[in-house]
């Protein structure tokens, strides 16, 4: 006979043929059908179990995509942010964006009416002033056979600086007689580019251009090849010079580092910033600087293209201003010099509007890169502000601008490396010159491939826009408005020199209305937009070319 034995948990189908075993198979049923369901919960459980666990993975997996999606789309979507941002700025932002603090004068600048008179006086170029460059400077032609020797420099700093430190290098070689390596360009703390001298300057024209005064070789001879910044890195050597002073005399290089040459042949100077005096040189010395900084530092072509790019497509009126020609501005630009980086604002130890994430953020910044050597922070906000020590903001820069003469019409390029903040930060001025433009904005990636993400470069960029612009003016009075300032007297052009302690005391002022604001800004700039300064004694002569650079011709 045959059994069929069916349970709600497994089929269980036999043939028995004995009764008494079907018997006692019946007898014991009962507890077989028990075990089988006990075996079936347990297999269920485990299921369950292993459905838990894949589903816990699944969510942990869940929060670790959402916590990279929280972290990469305020990169992408900034404005999204923002209120999340003011309220958790430690999560999501180090500064909260600041709003407009000078609302009474923004909302005057909106609606002025600027007269044709201002437009006129503020685009026209500047008269003659007397002043001409002079171009001699070698009295005797340099015989490359007596060089008594190689010089190299280490040079510390970004573009402006280092290019004042190839001038004062290629003066020393000069007063030694010796012979000029290529100055080797340091990696910059802060922009972290390590771009070389041939990255950024034509060297055959820097070369052929001072052939007559000194001599300059591309590389050391396979003699001196040892001599590279990893030798001097690694311990003392005889032929460093480590101990120059700052604005060091022509005397004190003939008298140290001349018996080194000598001896060894070669003399390396680091650090090397800073390292030669601006009086007391020699005529033909101070005019051999001026020639190095103003005719022989030539940037390398493809800078130079994409720089010339730039001006033409700026000096090209935009659709806004319908293609005209006139004595309004059209055709015309200003370069605004916004140097508003985080490396600024720390070193500067004013409050910039940004709340306690900023305050916290920048002074954490200023401990990591200056061990807390900034001594204004000595003083408080206003204190700085008082003593026109802060650099002027975007918003502050923009009214300036408006109260100076220049519309909504301007075509104005902004020369920056990095706004710390963004594009929330400058949001105001864009309100106030909404053709305002800058390198993303008038280049294709493809153009600017050559110098994207090399600070170096970028800022020799901006240099050169700034070099032929009809008006140049900076925020800050650091080491690009001090190169500029002395490139456009050389030229005799147009460079507006903000008042800082007339500025703060206009925007400290919080009832001032924009008639009495406009009228102050006026007066107290008048004349300091690119009148001839003679310079004083300690003076750099690569801010204050004239009377050392320039001769006066009638």
């Amino acid at each position: 006979m045959t059994v069929m034995f069916i349970d709600g948990a497994s089929n269980l189908k036999c043939k028995i043929f004995d009764p008494i075993f079907l018997k006692l198979i019946t007898q014991t049923l009962p507890d077989l059908r028990h075990r089988l369901i006990h075996i079936r919960a347990l297999q269920i459980l485990n299921t369950l179990n292993k459905m838990k666990l894949q589903y816990l993975q699944s969510q942990s997996q869940r929060v670790a995509f959402a916590g990279i999606f929280l972290i990469l789309v305020p990169n992408f979507f900034p404005n999204l942010f923002d209120p999340l941002g003011r309220a958790y700025p430690s999560m999501f932002s180090e500064w909260n964006a600041p709003s407009a603090k000078h609302i009474r004068l923004l909302e005057g600048a909106l609606h002025q009416e600027i007269s044709e008179k201002q437009q006129s006086d503020i685009w026209s170029p500047l008269v003659y002033q007397g002043w001409k460059p002079c171009f001699d400077s070698a009295s005797v032609p340099f015989n490359p056979e007596k060089s008594r020797g190689y010089i190299q420099v280490f040079l510390d700093g970004g573009l402006n600086q280092q290019r004042m430190e190839i001038c004062d290098a290629v003066a020393v070689a000069k007063i030694l007689n010796a012979t000029l390596v290529i100055p080797h360009l340091e990696v910059n703390p802060v922009w972290q580019d390590s771009s070389s001298f041939t990255d950024i300057f034509d060297v055959d024209h820097f070369i052929e251009v001072l052939h007559n005064e000194i001599s300059i070789v591309k590389e050391l001879p396979s003699m001196y090849s040892w001599s590279t910044r990893e030798y001097y890195a690694t311990g003392i050597r005889p032929t460093r010079i480590k101990t120059a002073p700052v604005h060091a005399s022509a005397d004190w290089y003939l008298e140290n580092v001349l018996p080194m040459l000598n001896s060894h042949g070669i003399a390396a100077i680091a650090p090397f910033s800073h390292r030669l005096a601006f009086d007391n040189l020699p005529k033909e010395i101070q005019l051999l600087r001026c020639k190095v900084n103003f005719q022989a530092l030539a940037f390398v072509p493809h800078i130079r293209m994409l720089g010339d790019n730039l001006v033409q497509r700026l000096r090209s009126s935009p659709s806004t201003n319908k293609g005209t020609n006139d004595e309004r501005g059209s055709g015309k630009f200003i370069v605004l010099h916004l140097r508003f980086d985080k490396d600024m604002a720390a070193h500067s130890a004013c409050n910039f509007g940004g709340g306690k994430a900023e305050k916290l953020a920048l002074a954490k910044y200023r401990q990591v890169i200056w061990q807390g050597r900034v001594m204004k922070t000595q003083f408080t906000n206003d204190e700085l502000r008082q003593q026109g020590r802060c650099p002027l903001n975007p918003e502050e820069i923009g009214l300036l601008l408006r109260a100076l003469g220049f519309n909504n019409d301007t075509r104005l390029y902004l020369a920056s490396h990095k706004v710390y903040g963004g594009e929330a930060r400058i949001s105001t001025l864009r309100k106030l010159f909404p053709l305002m433009e800058d390198k993303k904005s008038l280049a294709s990636d493809k153009e600017r491939a050559q110098v994207e993400k090399k600070a170096s470069l970028l800022a020799a960029v901006d240099y050169y826009v700034s070099m032929h612009t009809d008006v140049f003016i900076s925020a800050s009075p650091g080491n690009m408005h001090n190169a500029m300032l002395g490139y456009r007297a050389y030229r005799n052009m147009k460079t507006i020199r903000p008042n800082m302690v007339l500025l703060s005391q206009l925007f400290l002022n919080e009832t001032i209305e924009w008639p009495d604001f406009q009228q102050a800004v006026e007066h107290g700039h008048k004349n300091r937009q690119g009148q001839i300064r003679l310079r004083k004694e300690t003076q750099s002569i690569y801010t204050y070319p004239i009377p050392d650079c320039m001769c006066q011709r009638h």
